[in-house]
């Protein structure tokens, strides 16, 4: 497929082709949710913590003598029953990341990709390089191509300058097309792909 390329400043800049194999595919939601559910649950810190009863600072030593009391038979005060004891069945460290097909994942930022081409959030820039790393001049260049909350996905390197003057930009994400991800590219409105990332993706998915 046919797509037209512009500048930063909102110029045409020609036409690239594109892949259907990579941006014409009917988008799977099923295949995009499982991807994202993937992501968020492999970002989770899984810190947190409570102290069962071998953990908490209580004495061991049984609580009274086991017989001829009238109340029920105890041991150790650190049992869950007993204020300042310990939690039963709390929250322990541990690793929520599942695992998903390698296949899965790459089939998934696929369909991201067309899901994203075929509501027409797609912008494709010739270059992204900034002759100075000026925030304000950003701005204005990304106020002519329309982009208020976008993904931005360079090359395999970032020009410095428009690293620097995108990342005081709200609502304004740049990567390099290795770092590119499902969850991202959905949580942002526009994707903004400069003629290396189509490269390296056409690449990638050879």
């Amino acid at each position: 497929m046919e797509f037209n390329v512009k500048t930063l400043e909102g110029k045409d800049a020609g036409k690239v082709s594109l892949s259907e194999e990579i941006f014409g595919l009917e988008p799977r939601e099923d295949l995009i949710a499982r991807m994202i559910r993937y992501q968020l649950a492999k970002k989770r810190a899984g810190t947190h913590k409570i102290k069962g009863r071998s953990e908490v600072s209580r004495t061991g030593s049984k609580m009274y003598k086991q017989k001829g009391t009238g109340r029920a038979r105890h041991h150790s005060a650190r049992a869950p029953q007993f204020r300042g004891g310990g939690k039963a069945h709390g929250p322990v460290v541990r690793s929520h990341a599942h695992d998903l097909p390698k296949k899965v994942r790459a089939l998934a930022l696929r369909h991201a990709l067309s899901a994203k081409m075929k509501s027409e959030d797609v912008i494709i820039v010739d270059n992204l390089v900034a002759a100075e790393a000026k925030t304000k001049l950003l701005v204005g260049s990304f106020a002519s191509l329309g982009l208020t909350n976008a993904l931005v996905i360079g090359g395999a390197e970032i020009d410095s300058n428009f690293k620097l003057a995108a990342s005081n930009i709200p609502n304004i994400d740049v990567l390099p097309v290795q770092g590119i991800n499902v969850y991202d590219i959905l949580r942002r409105g526009k994707l903004v792909l400069s003629k290396a990332a189509v490269e390296a993706l056409e690449e990638r998915f050879k």
